[in-house]
């Protein structure tokens, strides 16, 4: 999976990566190692999580669409038969 983000993006996310090893590991890694774990993060999370956002905007659309057919229920108008 390809994810694009600006070298900006990137960067600010890599020095949030190295707060983090410092913070709560106590190591120390550099700004290639931090953009090189984000690469990877990316490959092996960013398919099942892009595929859960698509199952979830997909139960939404038909949560949506059962308002909104129930809605259109609402509008019909009886018809009535004429008697004979």
């Amino acid at each position: 999976m390809v994810v694009k983000m600006s070298r900006e993006q990137k960067a600010a996310i890599a020095e949030k990566v190295q707060a983090y090893f410092e913070e709560e590991r106590s190591e120390s890694i550099g700004q290639l190692a931090a953009e090189q774990l984000i690469d990877f993060m990316i490959g092996e999370l960013g398919p099942p999580l892009y595929n859960q956002a698509i199952a979830d905007a997909r139960a939404m659309i038909a949560e949506k669409m059962a308002q909104i057919d129930d809605e259109l229920y609402t509008l019909e108008k009886p018809v009535f038969q004429r008697r004979r």
